[in-house]
């Protein structure tokens, strides 16, 4: 197991922009507050989503889209430092009219409404290659 101890620079609360992009809108607020690191959750709706999951055999993301508006029931991940870049790594819980769910790794999605909780971290993260998983994993 690889941790570290944290410490809290800030926590933030923000409205996600209609029609930006989610997880961009997460990116941005991470790099306004100059947080190389955090932890965020946020719930709200979007228009379409991209989302990915990953096969453990092929060691490959499956690419899935809808094209609808979902409801983001749940909505939680981590910002680190991705080949130098901030990396909102996004996991979602959407839901449909009918009430099912579908879940994954957010790629991207279109806001419609949203609201973030971003706990800011004084310590950078940064995502390398892991051998194994050949996941970009904490360091």
């Amino acid at each position: 197991m690889n941790y570290r101890e944290v410490t809290v620079t800030g926590e933030y609360m923000a409205r996600l922009e209609t029609g930006a992009d989610w997880r961009e809108e997460i990116e941005t607020l991470a790099a306004a507050v100059e947080a190389e690191a955090g932890w965020f959750s946020a719930l709200g709706s979007v228009e379409d989503a991209e989302i990915w999951f990953y096969d453990q055999d092929d060691k490959a993301y499956q690419s899935v889209t809808f094209d609808e508006p979902l409801e983001v029931a749940a909505c939680v991940g981590n910002v680190s430092r991705l080949g130098g870049e901030l990396f909102a790594h996004t996991h979602c819980v959407f839901s449909r009219e009918s009430g099912q769910a579908l879940a994954g790794h957010l790629n991207a999605g279109t806001v419609f409404a949203g609201e973030l909780y971003f706990r800011a971290f004084e310590e950078p993260l940064a995502r390398e290659r892991d051998e194994i998983t050949e996941l970009d994993l904490w360091l």
